[in-house]
């Protein structure tokens, strides 16, 4: 909802203000949060279905954290112009690798009982 918000915020009041570079640097942000805020429902709905895979929580905390520096520094950058902003994007991107690869470990492959 929040990203909803934010890509319509951009859309409408900073289309006139931001230039077309900057436009695209915020607009990546919000195409980043949307998809991540997805996925971090998605490992909450997980980790509801299986509580015993210890990965999930640090993966839910690292999308979280990887929404935070990698949109909220796009976000900054691309309203603020302050270039040194950029370098902390790569950081959110490591925090999402990490969080999807956690995920992808905690998948449990087992078949159920019924067909063994």
């Amino acid at each position: 909802m929040i990203g909803v918000g934010v890509g319509a915020f951009g859309a409408h009041a900073l289309k006139a203000i931001l230039s077309p570079e900057a436009l695209a640097i915020y607009q990546t942000g919000v195409t980043y949060q949307m998809w991540h805020s997805l996925g971090l429902f998605g490992i909450g709905l997980f980790h509801q279905q299986q509580p015993e895979a210890k990965l999930v929580p640090w993966a839910g905390w690292l999308m979280f954290v990887g929404i935070l520096l990698f949109s909220g520094s796009l976000y900054a950058l691309a309203l603020t112009d302050l270039r040194w902003l950029g370098m902390i994007t790569p950081v959110g991107g490591v925090c999402f690798l990490l969080a999807w690869l956690f995920v992808c470990l905690s998948v449990n492959n087992k078949k159920p009982s019924r067909y063994q």
